[in-house]
C-alpha cells in the first residue's frame, strides 16, 4: 500500500463548482484554452489554487470545444507538439502574473487516451514540456506509453488512476459510452480506490483484476457530483491511511 498519493481533479472547464472541489485535492489540472478554458477562468482557478495550498497544473486537449476534447483528431505530432507547448504557454504566462508555479501537465481527454498507445503522440507531448520546462511533471495513464516517453525525455513522470472511470483488462480507460465506462454511483467509485489502495489493483469491467502503478488519482470536475464525491474520496483516503500530497512534494 503506497503511504502517500497525490488526489487530483480536471478543474476550469465551466462546467463544474470549483470552489467546493478545491478544499479536498491536491492537485488540480486546469483547462488552458484547447477543449475548454479562457484567460478568465484560467485565472480563477489558479487563484482558488493559491488560496487552498493546492498544485496548479496544465491540461491541454485537442483544440475542440464543440466536443469537449473528447474526440481524436488525426494531427501529426508536430501539431501536437504546438498545441501542447502554446496552451501551457498561456497558462504559465497567467499563473506568473498571479505569483503561481506550475508543476506538472497532464493531457486532456482524447490527446490523453491517444497517448496513452500511440508512441508518436507521446513523444511529442514529451518533447513539448521538456522543451518549455524540463521540471514539469508529466501525468499520463499508469503503465502506459505517455509516461514511458516522459521518462525517456528527462522528465519527472506520474502514473495515474481514475476514481469514477472504468478499465479494460489491459489497463486501459473504457471508451466513454461503453457500459461500465464511467462510474456513476460514489459507492462504486469509493470500492474501486479502495481495491486500488489496498491491493494495487482495479477490477476491469469483466472480472480481471488488473495490477496498476499509480503516483496520483484522478476525479473528474465535470461531473454534477464531484464536490461530493470529492470529499468522500477524500475522507476514504486518509482513513486508509495515506497522506494526500501534491505531486511536487513527494
Amino acid at each position: 500500500m503506497p503511504h502517500s498519493l497525490d488526489f487530483n481533479c480536471d478543474l476550469g472547464e465551466g462546467c463544474g463548482d470549483d470552489a467546493a472541489i478545491m478544499p479536498w485535492i491536491s492537485s488540480a489540472n486546469i483547462a488552458c484554452g484547447g477543449h475548454a478554458g479562457d484567460e478568465g477562468s484560467m485565472r480563477a482557478t489558479l487563484r482558488l489554487c493559491r488560496a487552498h495550498g493546492v498544485a496548479a497544473g496544465a491540461h491541454p486537449g485537442y483544440a475542440d470545444p464543440a466536443h469537449f476534447g473528447r474526440r481524436a483528431l488525426a494531427l501529426p505530432p508536430g501539431e501536437i507538439a504546438a498545441l501542447v507547448r502554446d496552451q501551457l504557454a498561456r497558462l504559465a504566462a497567467i499563473a506568473a502574473e498571479e505569483g503561481v508555479r506550475l508543476t506538472h501537465v497532464k493531457p486532456h481527454g482524447a490527446l490523453y487516451n491517444v497517448a496513452a498507445d500511440d508512441p508518436a503522440v507521446a513523444e511529442a507531448i514529451a518533447a513539448a514540456v521538456a522543451g518549455f520546462d524540463p521540471a514539469l511533471v508529466l501525468v499520463g495513464l499508469s503503465g502506459s506509453q505517455l509516461p514511458a516517453a516522459g521518462a525517456a525525455a528527462g522528465l519527472r513522470v506520474a502514473h495515474e488512476v481514475f476514481a469514477e472511470r472504468g478499465y479494460d483488462r489491459h489497463g486501459r480507460l473504457l471508451p466513454r459510452g461503453a457500459p461500465g465506462a464511467v462510474l456513476d454511483s460514489l459507492d462504486a467509485a469509493l470500492a474501486q480506490v479502495r481495491e486500488f489502495v489496498r491491493h494495487g489493483r482495479v477490477i476491469a469491467a469483466d472480472g480481471t483484476p488488473v495490477p496498476l502503478h499509480a503516483d496520483t488519482l484522478c476525479l473528474h470536475g465535470d461531473r454534477p457530483d464531484a464536490p461530493a464525491f470529492a470529499r468522500a474520496l477524500h475522507t476514504a483516503l486518509v482513513a486508509e491511511g495515506l497522506r494526500i500530497r501534491p505531486l511536487a512534494a513527494a
